[in-house]
């Protein structure tokens, strides 16, 4: 099997791309990256090691495809992961648009002519920033959850918010960049009669995560807390309840091998990719989970809420397990321990990775 990982060099393609090398035989592996996130030649090394060809090119580029292997199938993990994107005055909205929306396209246009399939990395993001902000909750232990007296919105179960939940907009610049790349991906591969595969991610996280709030909340707070740098809650009464689940990238590794070697599409394409309800924390209760480790901190607060802020966002990702047979196996505080290991190791990780 021959496999493209594009954004090799970011977080989310490199850990993949260890996993494909260490859990898949007779395989040969691409990567694509521009290189353009700062850290992100940290990870050539080690990928070099692998011995996973990594070519310098830009998915935005239509010639730099000329320049691609053929391939039975591409892992999409390139894009601007920020919800923020387009508003935060690191990329303009063209930018954004360029890199997530065209960078597929042209992804799109490769695998029509070469007949690979696609995997793509979607996100939580394409679910309604309105409704999200309407979800009934209550505060429990530090956090929010779901009310449990309250019926649940359509789309909602006790376990989180399932693939019939809302697209509505507004769901942000980045959001809307996404899911307009899903709708491509799908009807690229009904017309062309290629394999596709849409999973909506929750949060991402693990050892060598950039250190960026917007793009890996858990390793930025615990990288900070480490370095004892200035850290602050924003919005909802600035105390931190708002909550989030985590997803180490071998659980995600795990189920993109079953789909890697399933061409069949008999099943649904897309798909919830998370960490649930057991890999659920709030700010404050990872703030908790710090001070344990590393001794007590002040943390400031911001109360005035934030652009695309949402309260309480967990995935339900049964349809995973029905279709797949997939849980996570990786527990939160295994993650957290593992972020914190890299963070004890690396001192100055924040300062290599945050721009």
């Amino acid at each position: 099997m021959r496999i493209l990982v594009t954004g090799v060099a970011g977080f989310v393609g490199s850990q993949l791309a260890r996993f494909f090398s260490t859990h898949l035989q007779d395989v040969r592996l691409y990567g694509l990256d521009n290189l353009r996130r700062s850290g992100s030649y940290l990870n050539l090394a080690e990928l070099d090691r692998l011995g996973i060809d990594v070519i310098h090119g830009d998915l935005r580029l239509p010639s730099d495809f000329e320049l691609l292997p053929e391939v039975d199938w591409v892992v999409d993990a390139a894009a601007e992961p920020s919800a923020l994107a387009g508003r935060d005055g690191r990329c303009s909205s063209r930018q954004l648009v360029e890199n997530n929306l065209v960078g597929t396209l042209n992804l799109l246009e490769y695998c029509r002519v070469r007949q690979a399939g696609i995997v793509l990395l979607s996100t939580s993001r394409v679910y309604s920033l309105r409704d999200l902000g309407e979800l009934p909750l209550v505060e429990q232990e530090n956090r929010f959850l779901l009310d449990p007296g309250q019926p649940l919105p359509d789309g909602v179960t006790s376990s989180g918010i399932t693939e019939r939940f809302s697209t509505a907009s507004p769901i942000s610049m980045y959001g809307a960049t996404k899911l307009a790349s899903e709708t491509l991906a799908l009807e690229y591969g009904e017309a062309y009669g290629f394999p596709v595969w849409v999973n909506r991610c929750g949060v991402l996280a693990g050892s060598g995560q950039f250190g960026r709030p917007d793009q890996g909340i858990f390793s930025y707070w615990i990288h900070s807390w480490r370095e004892n740098a200035s850290l602050e809650y924003f919005g909802f009464d600035g105390r931190g309840l708002q909550v989030r689940d985590c997803l180490h990238p071998d659980d995600l590794g795990t189920l993109l091998l079953m789909q890697l070697n399933d061409s069949s599409q008999s099943r649904q394409p897309v798909q919830n990719v998370a960490g649930g309800t057991t890999n659920a924390i709030s700010l404050s209760q990872l703030s908790h989970w710090c001070s344990q480790r590393y001794g007590k901190k002040t943390i400031l607060s911001g109360g005035e809420d934030r652009l695309y802020d949402v309260p309480w966002l967990v995935l339900d990702c049964q349809r995973a397990e029905q279709q797949w047979d997939w849980r996570p196996e990786r527990g939160l505080v295994s993650i957290l321990e593992e972020i914190a290991k890299f963070a004890d190791d690396h001192p100055d990780w924040l300062s290599l990775t945050k721009r």
